[in-house]
């Protein structure tokens, strides 16, 4: 019984159990079924491992880096900047070309020192260039550097005679001769900038210097040499180049209450603060034609304008005093004035209100202090990026109104045009500029003529050349980032859209600075004002923080518990299949070498 149990447990055959037994020895070739089986499975998740990065990659449209990064290096080195002609014209009896070369040299000597301190000076910079024609009636000689004989003065264009009139008449004719002069200024980059000094005696009066409403200016009197050059050079740079302002003080972006999609929503309001004791309307649409459409028209290079109004029957803003000082703060309460605007003012367009406050019976006068004790001339004062806000009495206001007005008044044409008039003076302090320059004598002016359109053509120059720089600075920054965004999150995804938005910010931003190089103002401002738009567009496009965002840690911990274990066991097992081949074959070849040797 115990040989038959011990039989039972030995199933191999003697000559199989030896061969066992010797570790060393082999003496069949291994099969490779095991081991391509193996690798056939192995090669099998390898092979799907593309479909699988294919499947779940996030779509990123190409971004022109290069062009983004050269952009932006440019405008960082070189501050942009437009240029400005300057010229000089001189109508005397005699005329001197050695006299014409000096003073072009003395008063660009000038211009030098004026902006020496103000890298941006008005947009122009250092990009300037001065000529100086003498005009004699006769002949007319001109100095050798200018800006191009077919954009200056033409000789004997001007009626001498006709500079006797008003202002008014002087500044059309001048005006005349310029453009009929200015052959190039039909290409827009004709904008030369002129001061005209007429030399004759005015009896009772000093030297009378009036800043046109166009691109000129004229001197009228006898003045000096020295003080003809400094005269023109301080309407050159304090006028033409600065609107007035100090060097550096307009351009800033707290001057520029334009969207950064290139729009503005001016929301008049007319707010009645108790309509128990009258209720005021406005034909609105009627004023708006006649003094608004011309602003809107001549701000249209640097901005989409949208003009809305509405009407406010209830308003409580209860002040008990009747004199209201100018420059507290707590008036003005975004929280408290529910000024609702239309649906054209979402998304990125900035809205300016302009609000016409009639105050209640209890109020009423309603006048407004300034800080030095005088009463306010406007009745009115700006909230700087909110918008401005004129207090109107009505006719029937007086301290000792009873509640008895319920009739429905409309307020006159004349007393709306003076209302508006204000309100485009405080558009013009939002912009950056002078309400008005009524009181210019601190600046040696006599006169400044005003424009139908509320803004002059030099104001409107100085405007198109700042917002020309502010938005191209703004394009090349906003840029930069979404280069920086993008490449610094690989898996960020980028839609064809915004690959289209940055290629065409970047045409714009190039049509812009080659515009801006040949003078062309408006063009260069529309095209500036599009390329900070369309950069706007492509940093904030909804797609770029999607939901499909992952970094590439998170893409690993989604994927890695699924494939990862069934990956690692068929890893391990090719390994482990490879390495028993390999060493079953080196048994079979030394057992191979050693049958050779002994036979």
């Amino acid at each position: 019984m115990a040989e038959d149990s011990g039989a039972a447990l030995n199933p191999c055959p003697p000559s199989a159990a030896a061969a066992d037994g010797d570790s060393t020895r082999r003496t069949a070739r291994p099969g490779t079924k095991r081991l391509l089986l193996t690798l056939s499975v192995l090669l099998s998740f390898l092979s799907g491992l593309p479909f699988l990065l294919k499947s779940t990659e996030i779509y990123r449209s190409p971004l022109p880096f290069r062009s983004i990064d050269s952009l932006s290096s440019r405008l960082q080195s070189d501050h942009p900047t437009l240029p400005c002609r300057f010229q000089a014209v001189l109508l005397r009896p005699d005329a001197d070309r050695f006299l014409a070369d000096r003073l072009g040299s003395l008063i660009s000597e000038d211009l030098v020192k004026r902006t020496s301190n103000d890298p941006v000076s008005g947009g122009c910079g250092k990009n300037f260039s001065v000529s100086v024609t003498i005009d004699s009636g006769a002949g007319c000689v001109r100095s050798s550097v200018g800006a191009g004989d077919a954009c200056l003065w033409r000789c004997g264009v001007a009626d001498f005679s006709g500079l006797g009139g008003g202002d008014e008449d002087v500044d059309e004719l001048l005006d005349s001769a310029l453009r009929e002069g200015s052959e190039c200024l039909g290409s827009g980059g004709g904008r030369v900038y002129t001061v005209v000094v007429i030399e004759r005696d005015v009896a009772g009066e000093g030297v009378q210097v009036v800043v046109g409403k166009h691109r000129h200016a004229w001197l009228v009197g006898k003045v000096s040499e020295p003080e003809a050059v400094s005269m023109i050079g301080k309407i050159f740079v304090e006028i033409f180049m600065n609107g007035g302002k100090k060097a550096g003080e307009i351009g800033k972006a707290e001057f520029m209450p334009v969207g950064a999609d290139g729009s503005v929503v001016l929301s008049f309001s007319l707010l009645n603060a108790d309509p128990s004791d009258w209720v005021y309307n406005w034909e609105f649409q009627k004023i708006e034609k006649i003094m608004l459409a011309p602003v809107v028209e001549a701000l249209a290079p640097i901005a989409n304008i949208t003009v809305e109004s509405q009407l406010i029957g209830r308003f409580y803003t209860i002040l008990q005093s009747h004199l209201f000082l100018i420059g507290t703060r707590n008036w003005v309460n975004s929280n408290e004035w529910h000024l609702d605007t239309s649906i054209t003012a979402a998304g990125q367009s900035k809205v300016l209100q302009f609000v016409v406050y009639v105050p209640s019976a209890r109020e009423c006068p309603l006048v407004l202090q300034l800080p030095d004790g005088e009463t306010s001339k406007t009745n009115g004062f700006i909230s700087p990026m909110w918008g401005g806000i004129v207090v109107w009495n009505p006719p029937m206001c007086s301290k000792d109104s009873q509640r008895t007005y319920l009739a429905k008044n409309i307020i006159s044409t004349q007393e709306l045009q003076k209302i508006f008039q204000v309100f485009i003076g405080q558009l013009r302090l939002l912009f950056g500029l002078r309400s008005n320059y009524l009181d210019a004598t601190e600046m040696g002016i006599s006169r400044f003529l005003n424009s139908e359109r509320g803004f002059t053509e030099w104001e409107l120059d100085l405007l198109y050349r700042h917002h020309t720089c502010f938005n191209l600075l703004s394009c090349a920054t906003t840029l930069e980032s979404l280069s920086k965004l993008v490449q610094s999150l690989p898996r960020m995804i980028i839609m064809d859209e915004i690959g289209k938005q940055v290629k065409f910010s970047l045409e714009a931003a190039s049509l812009a600075l080659r515009n801006a190089s040949l003078g062309i103002y408006d063009a260069s401002a529309v095209s500036a004002r599009k390329a900070r738009a369309l950069a706007e567009d492509a940093f904030f496009h909804p797609s770029i923080m999607s939901i499909s965002y992952s970094s590439i840690e998170h893409y690993f911990a989604i994927y890695m518990p699924f494939f990862a274990p069934v990956s690692l066991h068929v890893l391990l097992a090719a390994i482990k299949e490879l390495k028993r081949y390999k060493r079953e074959r080196a048994k079979y070849l030394t057992s191979a070498d050693q049958a050779r040797a002994a036979s």
